[in-house]
C-alpha cells in the first residue's frame, strides 16, 4: 500500500486544528440540490497537507446518509456504505444499543433524530480574531439557497480541559500513517499504534483487511477517483474518506461536583481523590497507575509522563478502579489479557492451547476499538469550588460536543459504547456502568447499574451507591466525512 495521498484527506483526521481556538459546527439541511453542489464546488476544503506555519482557518465537511440522497447520489452508491451510517444513531433500536434511553432518548434530542436529522455537518475553525469574517466569507452567495440551518453548534476554549475540570485530549493513538507495521499480527503487549485502515477507508485495517465501502465501474464520471487497492479495476469512492461520530454531551458539572463532596463529607483534598476515581486519572491528567519503565510504541517524549503506563500493574483496580472511564474506554491490553505471560505460555496461547486466565475474554483487545477523538468543549468553565455555589437563574448549559473518527463505527465506536462504557458487566464488574457517560437504568439481569467499586489494596473495597447521571445526549449523528476527489464526484 502506498502512503495516503493528504491532498486527498480532509484536515481533521491527521491535525484536529488544536490550533484553532474558535469553532463551530453548523449542522445543514439540503433545500435545493444545485446550489449545495455549487456551494461545495467552491469551498476551500482544507486537506491534510502539512504546511508551516499552521493554517489560521480551516474548513471541514461531513454528509449523513440522508444528505447523499438529498444530493442525489443514487442509492445503490449510497447502499454501498455502512449499514450504521445508513441506518443513522437515532433509530429507536440502534439508540436501545448505544443505551440511549429514557433521558438520553432521541424523541428529547435537540436534533439528529426524525425530522431534526441533519443532512450535513460544516465545520468552522479560525483564530479568534478572524471567525465571524471567516464564516460570512465562507458561507458566500449559494449557502441561502443551498441549506437550511437546522442548528448551529458553538464551542468553548476551556485551556484543554474538558467540563468537569480533568485535563482531556492526552492519549490519542499514533496512526501508522506510512504503514509499516505487518497487519494482521498477534500483539501480546499493548501499544499505542493504531493500523491506517483504523481510521482511513480504502487501507488495510487491524486484522489486515480493507473495510467494505462502495466500489464503482470506472467510467468518465470517477475518472478522477482513485483505484481500489483491493480490486483495482474498480474505483474507490470512499478511500481517504472516514466516519465521523458525534454527539453532544451535556454535563452537569455542579451535580458531579456536589456528589463527590457530599460522598467525602465536605473534605476537598477526599473529593477531589474520588472524582479521580471515577475519572481514572487526577484533574492534571496525571495517572492513578505508576508509569512503567518500559517505551511503549506510539507514546512521544511530550506525552510519556501521562502515558507510559499499563494496568498490569494494577490487576485488581485497587489504584484505578476497573469500571473508571479512562480505563473503560482504553483497558491499554494487548491480544491476551491475561498477565505476565511466560514464554512457553505465549506460545501455548498462540499455537491454541491450554485454559484460559482469570481475565481472558473478559476485556477484548484494545487495538480492534480504538477511536480518533476530535471533539471540543461548549459553555464556560465552572471550577469545582464554584460548582457547590447557587447557580444563577439563566446559567447555560455545558458540556463536550463528542466527535470521534473511525473506519468501521460498528467495531470501533459502537463497540467501546455498548461493550464498555454502558456494559455492567465490563471486566467482570456488576451492577455499575460507566461513572461519567452511565445512564443508570435498569436493564434485564441487572437491577442496579449506579454503584461504583473502589477495590482495596489488601483492604474492604468501598461501594459508591446512587451515582446520578452526570451526563446527557442531547443530539448525534453519524457523517461521512469524503475525500476531496470523493467531494468533487459529489
Amino acid at each position: 500500500m502506498s502512503e495516503p495521498d493528504y491532498a486527498d484527506v480532509q484536515g481533521l483526521v491527521r491535525f484536529g486544528y488544536g490550533h484553532l481556538t474558535s469553532a463551530s459546527y453548523a449542522l445543514v439541511r439540503i433545500k435545493n440540490a444545485d446550489a449545495a453542489k455549487a456551494w461545495l464546488r467552491s469551498a476551500p476544503v482544507t486537506t491534510a497537507v502539512e504546511q508551516k506555519p499552521p493554517p489560521d482557518t480551516a474548513l471541514n465537511i461531513a454528509f449523513t446518509a440522508p444528505g447523499l440522497e438529498a444530493l442525489r447520489i443514487p442509492e445503490r452508491i449510497v447502499a454501498g456504505f455502512s449499514h450504521e451510517f445508513r441506518e443513522g444513531m437515532g433509530q429507536e433500536s440502534r439508540a436501545r444499543q448505544l443505551g440511549d434511553i429514557k433521558n438520553n432518548a432521541p424523541d428529547n434530542w435537540w436534533w439528529g433524530s426524525k425530522d431534526r436529522e441533519p443532512h450535513a455537518v460544516i465545520m468552522f475553525f479560525t483564530e479568534p480574531r478572524q471567525f465571524d469574517a471567516f464564516v460570512q466569507t465562507t458561507k458566500g452567495n449559494f449557502w441561502a439557497e443551498a441549506f437550511e440551518e437546522v442548528r448551529t453548534l458553538d464551542t468553548s476554549n476551556l485551556d484543554g480541559d474538558e467540563p468537569f475540570g480533568f485535563a482531556d485530549g492526552i492519549s490519542q493513538p499514533q496512526i501508522d500513517w506510512e504503514q509499516q507495521l505487518e497487519r494482521p499480527c498477534t500483539q501480546l503487549e499493548y501499544t499505542n499504534v493504531v493500523a491506517l485502515g483504523e481510521f482511513l477507508l480504502g487501507y488495510p485495517n487491524e486484522y489486515g483487511k480493507i473495510t467494505d465501502r462502495p466500489l464503482l465501474e470506472a467510467d468518465a464520471a470517477t475518472t478522477d477517483l482513485l483505484s481500489a487497492a483491493d480490486a483495482p479495476l474498480k474505483k474507490d469512492l470512499a478511500r481517504n474518506g472516514t466516519y465521523l461520530v458525534m454527539r453532544q454531551l451535556e454535563q452537569d458539572v455542579r451535580g458531579f461536583w456536589k456528589f463527590v463532596y457530599e460522598q467525602a463529607a465536605g473534605n476537598i483534598a477526599d473529593a477531589s481523590e474520588l472524582a479521580a476515581k471515577f475519572v481514572g486519572r487526577t484533574r492534571t491528567g496525571d495517572p492513578l497507575v505508576a508509569l512503567q519503565a518500559e517505551p511503549i510504541p506510539g507514546t512521544d517524549a511530550r506525552t510519556a509522563t501521562q502515558n507510559q503506563f499499563t494496568y498490569d500493574s494494577d490487576p485488581v483496580g485497587a489504584r484505578c478502579p476497573l469500571g473508571a472511564h479512562v480505563r473503560r474506554t482504553n483497558p491499554r491490553n494487548g491480544d491476551f489479557p491475561e498477565r505476565r505471560l511466560s514464554t512457553l505460555r505465549k506460545l501455548m496461547i498462540v499455537l491454541g492451547f491450554g485454559s484460559k486466565g482469570f481475565y481472558d475474554d473478559l476485556t477484548s483487545s484494545v487495538r480492534f476499538h480504538r477511536i480518533l477523538r476530535r471533539g471540543r468543549e461548549y459553555g464556560s468553565e465552572l471550577l469545582p469550588e464554584q460548582a457547590l455555589q447557587a447557580p444563577p437563574s439563566n446559567e447555560a448549559p455545558r458540556g463536550l460536543h463528542f466527535i470521534c473518527v473511525n473506519a468501521n463505527i460498528s467495531r470501533q465506536f459502537e463497540f467501546l459504547q455498548n461493550a464498555w462504557i454502558t456494559n455492567s458487566k465490563f471486566s467482570g464488574l456488576t451492577g455499575e456502568s460507566d461513572p461519567l457517560l452511565g445512564n443508570r437504568q435498569s436493564i434485564p439481569g441487572c437491577p442496579v447499574t449506579n454503584n461504583f467499586i473502589i477495590p482495596g489494596d489488601g483492604t474492604l473495597r468501598r461501594r459508591v451507591s446512587d451515582l446520578p447521571q452526570f451526563v446527557t445526549v442531547r443530539g448525534g449523528a453519524y457523517f461521512l466525512l469524503p475525500s476531496l476527489r470523493a467531494l468533487r464526484y459529489f
